[in-house]
């Protein structure tokens, strides 16, 4: 009985330490997973979250797209998360996000690409400083361009 206790116990520890939730950011001290450079843009980063809860923290959404191609089945991935231009900090689903790419938005790793929570957002943004309008199925698409 002993036994049974102490297996379900781990069992139970194993799955409350995998837990798949999004890890905040630490700006100025956390480091981009692809390119390894410090993520201090607020505006730009992202993170994926596997299904075993292990997080990847990234300084600009391209740098999460490109890093996408390590994984041999995009099932592996649960959460696909970047910064919402409006609100710095804030990490948003990116699967519903609209992208926006234009030169007057500058991100970290020169692709000119910002995520907005809304398509209203984006497309407020895409009057005053240009540029296309993508969705995350479209970004995918152009992923071998960033």
């Amino acid at each position: 009985m002993k036994t049974l206790k102490n297996v379900l116990l781990l069992l139970l520890l194993t799955a409350w330490g995998c837990s798949v939730k999004p890890n905040p950011i630490d700006y100025g001290n956390d480091s981009c997973h692809f390119c390894k450079m410090t993520i201090v843009d607020k505006v730009h980063g992202a993170e994926l979250v596997t299904n075993k809860g292990k997080t990847y923290k990234f300084d600009a959404s391209e740098c999460m797209i490109n890093f996408m191609n390590q994984f041999e089945d995009s099932l592996e991935i649960k959460l696909y998360l970047t910064n919402h231009y409006k609100e710095p900090e804030i990490l948003i689903d990116a699967t519903n996000a609209t992208f926006l790419i234009s030169e007057k938005v500058p991100s970290p790793m020169g692709a000119f690409l910002t995520a907005f929570k809304n398509k209203v957002d984006a497309e407020k943004t895409q009057s005053e400083k240009g540029g296309i309008l993508f969705s995350w199925e479209e970004l995918l698409v152009q992923r071998k361009k960033l």
